[in-house]
């Protein structure tokens, strides 16, 4: 079995969303956990952790990326411009539809829930302890906040 070598490829900000791949090729690709790397995530409130598995995420590509929430975190309501399959890996998320995080109006998926979140559709989380998810999809992925306000990027 070949086994391809992984490449960490330049972080760059794009569609105002987040890249920095840990490998993409048109090969096999064979990622174990240890090989992940974390990087603060910039479109996200402060402590949220991305590793890109595969991507550019700025692309018309397939890509799968982890996201690690910390406890007590929350994420406003925005919306994504394609179709994001998320499955929970570790911890619980706390999803909700709506235009504003309302705690009373999410469902608690533990590990190994699966969400498909369609294009343009408001939507928002929180945690209450630690929280690991895996969302795949096709680029060009990105995020919109319902109320400018809430983007981290424009703090």
């Amino acid at each position: 079995m070949r086994t391809l070598p992984l490449v960490v490829v330049v972080m760059a900000l794009t569609l105002g969303s987040f890249i920095v791949p840990v490998a993409w090729a048109a090969d096999h690709v064979m990622v174990a956990p240890k090989d992940l790397k974390w990087e603060n995530m910039p479109s996200l409130p402060p402590g949220a952790k991305i590793a890109v598995i595969e991507g550019p995420l700025d692309q018309a590509v397939p890509f799968m990326v982890r996201v690690k929430l910390p406890a007590n975190y929350k994420v406003p309501a925005h919306w994504h411009p394609v179709i994001e399959h998320a499955t929970v890996l570790s911890g619980t998320v706390n999803l909700g539809l709506g235009d504003k995080l309302d705690k009373t109006k999410t469902k608690a998926l533990s590990a190994g829930s699966v969400v498909i979140m369609q294009p343009k559709t408001n939507h928002f989380a929180w945690t209450k302890g630690e929280a690991i998810v895996q969302i795949h999809g096709m680029g060009p992925s990105g995020i919109t906040y319902v109320d400018p306000a809430n983007d981290p990027r424009k703090k």
